[in-house]
């Protein structure tokens, strides 16, 4: 395509003639390109959307669980257990037999006796509370860690006495104030004292007896 240089390009120079006419073909190219595609944008435009399909997915249907069969619970069989009871032996009593004297047709009698019950343990009689007599109370010995300590006080003391007058148990009734004191005192006159033994009916018996014990610091 060639285009004539017009007037107003007369005397130009030729380089800038062709570029005019360059940009002016362009300029025709693009406006013809413009005619040609409005009538199809004109189209898509005014053509709806398309629906877009939708597809439902089918979801196998859930097994059916069929319930356990019932159990049958029996009830164990007990087993009972007999214990066999032992019966005691009767107790036998021995009859001494008597003789009685002869009669006078020269026979002799034999008369059973009564029976003898036996005789049944004696259980022995429960401590009583008296007051008992010293025999030998020698003083405490007063411990060392009490002197330095400051440590002064009355302990009574519940003591058993047997029937030689002999402490066989000491317990602490009231306490000193202090251990210390409290433990000597116990273990002392359980050691060393000696009482004269309480009496019942004649006869020596066990017997409790309380029994103060004093500390004092100015006796040292």
């Amino acid at each position: 395509m060639s285009f004539a240089c017009p007037h107003a390009l007369a005397g130009c120079h030729p380089d800038t003639v062709r570029i005019v006419a360059m940009s002016a073909a362009i300029a025709l190219n693009a406006a013809a390109l413009l005619a040609v595609m409005r009538p199809m944008v004109a189209t898509l435009s005014s053509d709806p959307p398309a629906t877009p399909t939708i597809r439902l997915i089918d979801h196998p249907a859930e097994p059916k669980v069929a319930p356990p069969p019932p159990i049958d619970l029996k009830p164990l069989p007990v087993k009972r257990i007999t214990v066999p009871v032992r019966q005691a032996k009767p107790l036998e009593i021995v009859t001494p037999t008597v003789v009685a004297p002869p009669t006078d047709e020269g026979t002799v009698a034999v008369l059973p006796d009564a029976p003898v019950a036996p005789a049944l343990p004696t259980r022995p009689a429960a401590p009583v509370e008296a007051t008992l007599a010293y025999v030998s109370a020698p003083a405490p010995v007063y411990p060392r860690i009490a002197i330095a300590a400051r440590m002064q006080g009355t302990v009574t003391l519940r003591v058993l006495v047997d029937e030689t007058g002999k402490p066989i148990d000491v317990v602490v009734e009231s306490s000193s104030g202090h251990a210390v004191l409290d433990k000597a005192a116990r273990a002392q006159v359980l050691a060393n004292w000696r009482f004269q033994p309480a009496t019942a009916n004649g006869q020596a018996v066990k017997a409790w007896a309380r029994i103060p014990v004093s500390f004092d610091l100015r006796q040292l």
